[in-house]
């Protein structure tokens, strides 16, 4: 097995690719050990020094250290990774529930056609590129002209994260979505 690793725009944030699906198509993100018990990869992640957030996407494992080199860091990391899918346990427990996209949204019914143009720009033209950093976006919600996105893994505390939220995706949204007024995070 041979796993590759990526940069991402937050130097404390790691990508994993292993080279197999890992999540499907949703992700997971576990900021603290606590949350790690929905997945046995995440909690072994956890069990080494310096990790201090782990999230898995379709195909990719994000984790985040604390302090420390990646130098020193990473060849444990991948060891741990490796382990995981050479030993065949699941990536998910069994009793771990993936909340499914949609949860806990909010928006007024009389502006679904809208929301939907918004979902739709999310999924096709932000999704894949934030996951290409070892992230994820999430639409969380549409009031007012203001639609709300939850970022997760590397985009959660990456520096760059409100510039992407400003100018990349706010312009793109206003741009095929009059309506839009302003991006913010939630």
């Amino acid at each position: 097995m041979f796993i590759q690793t990526e940069a991402t725009p937050n130097p404390a944030t790691m990508k994993f690719l292993p080279g197999k699906p890992v999540l499907n198509d949703r992700t997971l993100d576990m900021p603290t050990r606590e949350a790690a018990t929905q997945s046995p990869l995440a909690e072994r992640l956890f069990g080494l020094p310096h990790v201090g957030g782990v999230m898995l996407g379709p195909d990719f494992i994000s984790v985040t250290k604390t302090d420390g080199d990646w130098q020193q860091i990473k060849p444990s990391v991948l060891g741990a990774i490796m382990e995981h899918f050479m030993s065949g346990a699941p990536v998910l427990a069994e009793s771990a529930t993936v909340a499914a996209s949609g949860d806990d949204e909010f928006f007024d019914p009389a502006d679904a056609e809208t929301v939907a143009t918004i979902k739709d720009l999310i999924e096709t033209r932000v999704r894949p590129a934030v996951a290409g950093d070892g992230g994820d976006i999430t639409f969380r919600g549409y009031k007012e002209g203001i639609v709300y996105l939850h970022m997760k893994g590397a985009c959660s505390g990456c520096p760059s994260s409100t510039a992407t939220l400003k100018h990349g995706i706010q312009n793109l949204l206003r741009h095929f979505v009059p309506d839009v007024q302003e991006v913010r995070p939630m």
